[in-house]
């Protein structure tokens, strides 16, 4: 099994617990760093990553969302098994043995992420965790470990679209793999850094328009919220089932272990954020066209499987439409 992570550093970013963390990692099995950053800063990071395989990302994947050409380049480094993971992901002995061996039994895996340490922003964003992990699609963590079959070699996946993460496992699904939550493997990941997760409200939003239920869902917290301001038991209610679903998931699978229960504190404030953030997001697809993203504007959140199914079985695919 290899170790894929995709990267693009800035002039200021520290490295020093990342390249300590790949260097463990590149002792146990084979790592691709995929760095898209500037030359400069890549000439850097090549001493940064020395020992471990560092690569810049292929210029014929014309990708709007450039970590999913990252990925694409690191595929054709990759044997069968490999594991996708973001920078802030970190992974334990026994979490990476226990993936490759769910790696046996279905396609894609998608293992639950927690935040330690524990700041402001990763209290905020567990209230969405436990959330989804009550949903029957599980929670989209920064990590996924995936078996590359020929299709998925040979078409890739779309890297036009927001939501990376979702349509490369839809993708697999299209091309008749299994996919698998597993709700009971959990994987450590940094939380992200005050600005960047404000940063972040927004543009989270905008991938629940590839899920339309969920977006029906989210867009009608507001009107109900308001409602809620003038009768007491409607807002009571929204806030009741918002934490029900909350407390169900934290406690699935085992998850007490790494939400605390002062997670639900937090619930309400992201019931409010996405309440609001639906609805802008909304207005950018509608208004401006997509959302920005990486220096370009982006439309689409993902595809859906039924026209993956149909693109994938012609002679067009996914790569075709990425290069």
């Amino acid at each position: 099994m290899d170790y894929l992570l995709p990267l693009k550093a800035g002039a200021g970013t520290d490295l020093t617990d990342l390249a300590a963390y790949v260097q463990c990692i590149g002792r146990r099995m084979p790592v691709i760093v995929v760095d898209g950053s500037d030359p400069a800063i890549f000439a850097r990071n090549a001493e940064v990553f020395a020992g471990v395989t560092h690569v810049r990302p292929d210029r014929g994947f014309g990708c709007a969302n450039g970590k999913v050409a990252g990925v694409l380049t690191g595929f054709a480094l990759c044997s069968e098994k490999v594991v996708v993971a973001d920078d802030d992901v970190r992974y334990e002995p026994a979490e990476l043995d226990r993936l490759e061996r769910l790696l046996d039994e279905a396609d894609v895996v998608s293992p639950q992420n927690y935040y330690r340490p524990m700041s402001w922003p990763a209290w905020w964003d567990s209230a969405r965790l436990v959330i989804n992990r009550a949903l029957p699609s599980g929670d989209f963590p920064g990590t996924l470990g995936l078996r590359l079959t020929g299709p998925m070699r040979e078409l890739g996946y779309d890297g036009d679209v927001l939501f990376e993460n979702l349509e490369l496992i839809r993708s697999v699904v299209a091309d008749g793999g299994r996919a698998l939550v597993a709700r009971d493997l959990f994987v450590r990941r940094l939380p992200p850094e005050p600005a960047h997760f404000l940063g972040q409200r927004v543009r989270q939003a905008y991938d629940s328009q590839a899920q339309p239920l969920r977006l029906a869902v989210e867009l009608s917290l507001l009107p109900v919220g308001v409602l809620g301001l003038r009768r007491q038991a409607v807002l009571c209610g929204l806030l009741a089932a918002g934490l029900g679903l909350a407390e169900i998931g934290r406690r699935r699978a085992g998850g007490g272990a790494h939400f605390p229960p002062a997670v639900l504190l937090f619930v309400p404030l992201w019931l409010a954020e996405r309440a609001a953030c639906a609805w802008v997001a909304l207005g950018r697809r509608a208004l401006a066209g997509g959302t920005p993203y990486g220096g370009r504007r982006i439309k689409r959140a993902a595809t859906p499987v039924a026209r993956l199914r149909r693109e994938r079985a012609g002679t067009g695919g996914s790569r075709r439409r990425t290069a």
